[in-house]
C-alpha cells in the first residue's frame, strides 16, 4: 500500500507491479494505459470545525461560509472543482486559508482550528472521535467517488475482490 499521484500509480499498474489502485477519480481522458475503471460508490461531503469553530458558522448554512476560514483540497482535485462549483452556485466566497494535497494533513489542519474543512460523510464518525471536529453542515450535491482502478475488466483475485466488496458495501450505506 502506498499513496503517490494518480499518474504514477497508473505507470505502475500497467507494468503490474501493483494489482489495483484505488482513486477518488476515473482514468483521466488522454492517459493511455490498459486499464478499467470499477465504481465502488459516492459519499456525500460535509463541512465540519472544531466545536467553537463550527459554532460560529452553523447558523444560516451554507450562506455563512462566506468569508469563512476554510481548509480545502488543492485546486485540480476533483473534490476541489466540485466545491468550487457549489461555491459559486450558492454564492458564497470562503477565505481559503490553506489549501492541501494530504488530506490527512487537512484534517490535522482543522483539527487544530485553523479553519472549517470539507470531507466525506463516509468518515464523519472517525472525524469526531480522532480529530474532535463535529459537522456543519452538507456541502448541497458536492460528492465523491471512488474508484478501484486494475488490468483486468472482471476483477479476479481474491484480494482484490474482497477490498472493492467491502468497499462497495460500506459505500452503499450512504446512498
Amino acid at each position: 500500500c502506498r499513496e503517490s499521484g494518480l499518474q504514477s500509480l497508473l505507470a505502475d499498474l500497467s507494468v503490474h507491479r501493483l494489482d489495483l489502485v484505488l482513486s477518488d477519480r476515473p482514468i483521466p481522458l488522454g492517459i493511455s494505459v490498459k486499464a478499467f475503471n470499477h465504481l465502488l460508490g459516492e459519499s456525500p461531503i460535509s463541512f465540519y470545525g472544531r466545536d467553537q469553530l463550527a459554532r460560529a458558522y452553523e447558523a444560516e448554512f451554507p450562506r455563512s461560509l462566506d468569508g469563512a476560514p476554510v481548509l480545502l483540497p488543492v485546486t485540480g482535485s476533483g473534490l476541489r472543482s466540485s466545491l468550487d462549483d457549489w461555491f459559486e452556485q450558492t454564492g458564497v466566497t470562503p477565505q481559503i486559508v490553506a489549501e492541501f494535497d494530504d488530506s490527512a494533513l487537512l484534517k490535522a489542519f482543522g483539527e487544530a482550528g485553523a479553519g472549517l474543512f470539507p470531507a466525506p460523510l463516509l468518515i464523519e464518525q472517525e472525524l469526531q472521535q480522532t480529530y474532535h471536529v463535529r459537522p456543519i453542515g452538507p456541502a448541497g450535491p458536492v460528492r465523491e467517488s471512488y474508484y478501484a482502478i486494475s488490468p483486468e475488466r472482471v476483477l479476479k483475485q481474491p484480494a482484490v475482490r474482497r477490498i472493492t466488496d467491502v468497499a462497495r458495501e460500506r459505500l452503499s450505506r450512504l446512498t
